[in-house]
């Protein structure tokens, strides 16, 4: 099979299984959506977020980019389609809570690694080198404590969520919900080989199984 033909296949499938079978919810959805998680995640296409949850439609926001960055509060030039996007989740949604989940072999953070994506030009991997430039100083903290192995790429991966989970706090809607308790924000990561999900601990930065 070529082109999209595993996609219209793939939409039969659920237009006579998953659609049929959830019908009313598919009506209910029709008339707006109410999810209370946002879930910000890599555009990596092991780690789809309502695989790994088990969620059915309308009870996530999602959002997916590479390496799962958000981008800190700016209000200048450029399209900020994240921050669209988080604006609408917290402020017009209105949703309890955010996780932002990296996972395991990540292309983006391990770019940010190797800079295998120094100095290219547009098209030739510089709009992800500009994104993951958000990695900079992450990336040579890990580096300086443990090389460049496999561990660091781990360890990256870990630092990245940390990353965002800041960059988001300098959001002032997300902060003032945050500091009366409206919104909660969380982390997480996904090894792929062997499908376990880690969850950050908040005081102290390091994950532990779910």
């Amino acid at each position: 099979m070529t082109g999209i033909t595993p996609l219209i296949d793939g939409y039969r499938r659920f237009r006579t299984a998953g659609w049929a079978r959830e019908r009313e919810r598919w009506t209910e959805l029709a008339d707006g959506q109410s999810p209370k998680q946002m879930i910000i995640a890599c555009s990596d296409s092991r780690v789809d977020p309502a695989t790994i949850f088990d969620t059915s439609p309308g009870e996530t926001f999602v959002v997916r980019n590479v390496a799962a960055l958000v981008p800190p509060f700016e209000i200048g030039g450029g399209y900020h389609g994240v921050s669209a996007a988080l604006e609408f989740a917290v402020t017009q949604l209105e949703v309890t809570d955010i996780m932002v989940m990296g996972h395991g072999a990540c292309g983006g953070c391990k770019a940010s690694l190797t800079r295998a994506f120094a100095g290219a030009a547009p098209g030739g991997g510089g709009f992800i080198d500009a994104w993951i430039a958000m990695l900079s100083d992450a990336r040579d903290a890990v580096i300086a404590e443990q090389g460049e192995g496999p561990d660091a790429e781990t360890a990256l991966e870990h630092r990245a969520v940390g990353v965002s989970l800041a960059n988001l706090r300098t959001f002032p809607f997300v902060r003032e919900r945050e500091a009366d308790g409206r919104l909660r924000l969380h982390g997480g990561w996904f090894g792929i080989a062997k499908g376990e999900l880690l969850v950050r601990d908040e005081a102290t930065g390091l994950f532990h199984p779910a």
